[in-house]
């Protein structure tokens, strides 16, 4: 069911939303969190589309944040327009549009706030031009959990500084959830040999591919060795080597997304390891809405390490 609400308020959105639960019978089950996605106009659909799919396996409530700063003699003034979808067409919970005009769009945080779940999580999630500090921008100071996307970014490795310099518990990024598969992956291939200490490393991936740059930071910290940067074809990363005093641990992965795992004296195994979509990204985040200490370390304390420069 929809409900578009034209000059609207936040009291009027709650009793829209009361409406349209009551016209479908009511939702399955309770809500177990607000998500609250920043987007602009033109990538509010896709934006919609992620975090409906994200969303699927636990009720939510989903607000969209869309700023139309609209000016000259057709502008919508300083009003509040909403549409409201429950039921088949939100997935398993509720979501609402709000485009806030004019002078609104600088105070979302008071439109959003009497929308908010009473008693439940609230995360914010920016696909693009996530705010510098995240934790201090209005909405995201509403959350227990933050996300941002550095790929998304213009220049994503300088992006990382920013988020570093930043850092508040609870942020994360999805930089980050990309390499998850990853860093499994290799934790389960170092038990394989047992406590060979590894004694190099060195990650093929893109010069700017910022989930490169923390799975590199995660290495570097965990092992506590130099790990070498490899400038590789393609947009993410394709192989990562660790030698170790008894042989070398190589998982490389062309573009199909099979990849494929190499330890000296063991045979050869196939892994998928293929680019997951930002609704799966979105939904493992969605899973864990603690502080991610292992994203504070390759973020910040891995940052300030030296490593080798890019080949």
């Amino acid at each position: 069911m929809k409900i578009d609400l034209t000059d609207t308020t936040s009291s009027k959105i709650n009793s829209g939303l009361v409406e349209a639960r009551r016209a479908i019978g009511g939702l399955p089950a309770g809500s177990v969190l607000t998500l609250i996605v920043v987007a602009d106009e033109e990538g509010a659909y896709d934006a919609v589309q992620t975090a409906a799919w994200a969303t699927r396996q636990h009720s939510s409530r989903i607000l969209v944040v869309i700023r139309r700063t609209d000016r000259g003699p057709r502008s919508a003034g300083t009003r509040l327009d909403a549409e409201i979808r429950v039921g088949s067409d939100a997935g398993t919970g509720e979501t609402v549009l709000l485009r806030l005009h004019g002078e609104l769009a600088s105070q979302a945080q008071s439109v959003v706030l009497p929308l908010l779940l009473p008693d439940a999580p609230v995360v914010v999630w920016w696909p693009e031009n996530a705010p510098e500090n995240a934790a201090k921008d209005p909405l995201g100071a509403l959350a227990q959990r933050r996300i941002t996307d550095g790929r998304s970014a213009e220049n994503p490795l300088a992006e990382l500084g920013v988020r570093a310099a930043s850092y508040t518990p609870g942020d994360t990024d999805l930089a980050w959830t990309r390499i998850t598969p990853w860093r499994s992956v290799l934790a389960a291939a170092l038990d394989q040999v047992g406590h060979s200490a590894v004694v190099s490393a060195a990650v093929g991936a893109p010069a700017d591919d910022p989930s490169a740059e923390l799975l590199t930071r995660w290495l570097a910290g965990r092992l506590e060795v130099r790990v070498e940067r490899i400038a590789a074809e393609g947009a993410c990363i394709s192989s990562v080597e660790l030698v170790t005093a008894d042989g070398a641990i190589r998982l490389g992965r062309p573009q199909n997304g099979t990849a494929t795992l190499a330890i000296t004296g063991l045979p050869d195994r196939q892994v998928r390891l293929g680019e997951r979509e930002d609704s799966e990204l979105l939904a493992e985040e969605l899973r864990r809405l603690d502080r991610d200490d292992s994203y504070a370390d390759a973020l910040v304390v891995g940052g300030d390490q030296e490593r080798s420069s890019h080949v």
